[in-house]
């Protein structure tokens, strides 16, 4: 028969069996230096991503003046749709074609498109395309007769490749009412507005 184990020589056998777990390695967590480094990649992948999007497809562009009041407010930041846009009624566009003492780009809403014809009648704050009286829920007061005699004109038609544009703000935009800018040339657009970017209170798609 074999002799009982000896409770005494157990503990001491336990005593020198080397912990297991103390041989494993420990993982280290990762340190402030990595995490800033990851975050550098994902901003400069990011950054690479907009510099892509913003040369190719749009761009950026601020809002100077308050001729598309309601719609849009002074200072905002805009996302233009640049490439393989074509003009519509009723976008708001972006367009530079220096007039008057204006000398920067102006952003207005696009009222009528080459082929199409554009009457105002002043008495009842009226656009008409092609006949047609406008729906325009966008406007923040009834039009007015403007005083300049340079924006007397009531009645336009608009040749092919070329748009007539006004500000929301009808009271307080120069537009292809006046005279000096009359129909634009589409090559003046420089995109289609999407939405705006900045300030964050404003961020949104724009109709």
């Amino acid at each position: 028969m074999s002799e009982p184990n000896n409770p005494q020589e157990e503990r001491q056998t336990e005593a020198l069996t080397p912990d297991n777990t103390s041989d494993q390695p420990k993982k280290e967590k990762p340190g402030f230096a990595a995490d800033c480094y990851s975050w550098l990649q994902a901003l400069t992948f990011a950054l690479v991503i907009l510099i892509v999007v913003f040369t190719f497809f749009g761009r950026i562009i601020g809002v100077d003046g308050s001729s598309m009041v309601p719609t849009l407010e002074d200072g905002d930041m805009l996302l233009l749709r640049c490439v393989g846009y074509e003009p519509a009624q009723g976008d708001i566009v972006v367009l530079h074609k220096d007039f008057a003492e204006i000398h920067h780009p102006i952003v207005k809403r696009v009222i009528a498109v080459g082929g199409q014809t554009v009457e105002i009648d002043y008495d009842t704050g009226t656009v008409y395309v092609d006949g047609q009286a406008l729906d325009e829920p966008y406007l923040g007061e009834p039009m007015r007769e403007p005083d300049s005699p340079y924006e007397q004109g009531t009645y336009w038609e608009v040749p092919e490749g070329s748009i007539f544009v006004m500000g929301d703000n009808r009271n307080a935009s120069s537009d292809s009412r006046h005279a000096e800018l009359g129909v634009v040339d589409e090559r003046y657009v420089l995109g289609k507005v999407l939405c705006v970017v900045l300030p964050f209170q404003h961020i949104g798609a724009v109709n």
